[in-house]
């Protein structure tokens, strides 16, 4: 059994060809390349003068990274570079749903395993998210390998399950390493865990002990490991979650308080969610304490996350698990009752007798509902956004005399980047760039910020009149100032413009490339073609749907070149 998860969510990584959020590359990939190969594009929190983010996650790209590296290969076979991390995570994201199986039959028991399986198995959101490079997908396997060495029986137990316990805390504790706000949900299991233990003092003590041991030395080592990567002292944790408490994180969006409720839970589940909903109502109508425990603990993630204005789906993607145990409480109770109403019938009244469809216990109806998911999964996987991930492969193919200059008019961290285009030629600065889109660091009101996207796509015409030079050199030499560095300087220059002009044109300057990547919408600006075409450039590939996407990521994915 724990086979098939392994054989799907690696074939699930390697076959992933859409794009689905910049962290995949941004926050894991690029990091490792940059460290192994000595160029790639690190983003403001990593250069930022507080660094935000940990090297812990990235670092497990390292190893395939270097070992083709080590070999040889990465030259030429840069696919490699691309399929190697793939791997690794498509065998981290099995994790999830063979641990799974664990906490069902702890929850519920065995009857309920194979249902739970399934519909893990079988998740949409699972299939668009959990075998990718993001910290959410390593810290849902972690919370569910976590939650199944959890003591769910009784806390009277816990001395006897001692190692199970520190098992426990072992894996919460490195979820937290990967996402500190995965502490909210061990706030809440650790504090219950507590509760419960009462009079217990000596039992307590234990537990505090082993969170207070196995705590500090994961806090110790990621500081170590940061402070190494980063060469001074790095409270990446800290800083990570000051900085996403403040208001730089509505910079990147804010959503209503009900947006989990409204959104996220329904995309999460997709087809599972009346199961999932049902299975909530059975847990607390039949008074079953330990889904009451997992419910609380939903609730209370749910809850706390809602206080905070910057909302995304992944944020909850931790939680599924125990959402698609709830969906498998609620299926094989509406089998057995169907079951038992068929049984009851007289015999020449009987319909076709219920089976259990493939040897699990899901009516035939529910069981049409659930794999609706598969074929939304194979778009999502296959189809969905594949022109931001081909463009690169297409950039990848051209021979390096013929490849001298690549600028992206597009909104920031669209493609991904030197991890999948592994082009050394580029990586001197000006070669290869893209719009930024820094936050408002250090800014007192930053409401009215604009970073440098905002500022393009307000009036792209009057920037590229303004910031590109009148002709095309055709030595395409590389920008002088294409995009900000968010440094110590980039700062001290917001707030500089903050108490004077309040102009957030920071002067950059371009020089015309050879390639401009960007999409559709950009050419239905008024003028755009028309400029692109007076200064000698021509389409010569497109990739992706141009129904998908929004705003200005509409128009698929288009590589003009300059002919002359």
């Amino acid at each position: 059994m724990a086979s098939l998860a392994l054989v799907l969510r690696v074939a699930i990584a390697l076959g992933t060809q859409g794009f689905f959020q910049p962290d995949e590359y941004f926050q894991a990939l690029e990091p490792a390349h940059h460290y192994v190969f000595g160029y790639g594009h690190l983003t403001w929190e990593w250069v930022s003068p507080v660094p935000l983010r940990s090297i812990i996650y990235p670092a497990l790209n390292m190893p395939p990274f270097w070992i083709i590296k080590t070999l040889g290969l990465d030259a030429r076979y840069p696919e490699l570079l691309i399929a190697g991390p793939r791997i690794v995570h498509g065998v981290l994201a099995a994790i999830t749903d063979i641990w799974i199986r664990e906490i069902t039959r702890q929850v519920l028991n065995d009857a309920f395993v194979p249902t739970a399986y399934f519909v893990s198995l079988t998740s949409l959101f699972h299939s668009l998210s959990l075998s990718r490079s993001m910290s959410n997908s390593l810290e849902t396997s972690l919370t569910t390998a976590a939650l199944s060495y959890y003591p769910w029986n009784n806390a009277k137990f816990i001395q006897v399950q001692s190692t199970r316990t520190r098992m426990c805390i072992v894996f919460a504790a490195l979820a937290c390493a990967i996402r500190p706000t995965n502490a909210i949900i061990w706030v809440y299991m650790f504090g219950l865990l507590f509760l419960r233990l009462g009079h217990r003092l000596s039992r307590g003590s234990s537990l505090i002990r082993d969170c207070c041991v196995i705590g500090t030395g994961t806090i110790l080592a990621v500081f170590a490991l940061d402070s190494a990567f980063y060469g001074r002292p790095a409270l990446s944790l800290l800083n990570f979650l000051r900085v996403n408490a403040s208001p730089v994180s509505l910079f990147y969006g804010s959503s209503p308080w009900h947006y989990y409720l409204s959104q996220a839970l329904p995309i999460l589940c997709s087809t599972s969610l009346p199961f999932v909903l049902h299975g909530m109502l059975l847990a607390v109508k039949n008074d079953e304490k330990k889904p009451k425990t997992m419910l609380g603990c939903i609730f209370w993630t749910l809850t706390v996350f809602s206080f905070v204005g910057h909302k995304e789906w992944r944020f909850l993607h931790p939680l599924l698990p125990m959402l698609h145990i709830f969906a498998s409480r609620s299926l094989v109770e509406l089998y057995h009752r169907s079951a038992k109403t068929e049984a009851k019938a007289p015999r020449e009244k009987r319909k076709n007798a219920i089976a259990k469809t493939f040897s699990l216990p899901i009516r035939t109806r529910d069981l049409c509902l659930l794999l609706l998911a598969v074929p939304a999964s194979i778009y999502v996987v296959f189809f969905h956004c594949v022109g931001q991930i081909k463009v690169m492969s297409y950039l990848r193919s051209l021979p390096p005399e013929n490849l001298t200059s690549v600028g992206f008019l597009t909104p920031c961290h669209s493609t991904p980047w030197q991890a999948y285009l592994h082009r050394p030629e580029l990586a001197a600065p000006g070669r290869m760039w893209a719009l930024g889109c820094e936050p408002p660091l250090g800014l007192q009101h930053p409401s009215d910020y604009k970073d440098q996207t905002d500022i393009f796509f307000e009036a792209p015409l009057e920037y590229m009149r303004t910031h590109f030079p009148s002709r095309v050199d055709t030595s395409y030499p590389p920008s002088a100032f294409a995009s900000s560095v968010p440094n110590v300087t980039f700062v001290e220059t917001l707030q500089v413009v903050e108490q004077s002009s309040r102009s957030w044109d920071l002067g950059w300057r371009h020089e015309w490339p050879q390639y401009i990547v960007l999409f559709g919408a950009l050419l239905r600006e008024p003028g755009v073609l028309d400029l692109f075409q007076n200064q000698g450039y021509e389409e010569v590939w497109k990739g992706g749907f141009e129904w998908e996407g929004e705003g200005q990521r509409r128009g698929a994915v288009r590589i003009w070149k300059h002919i002359g």
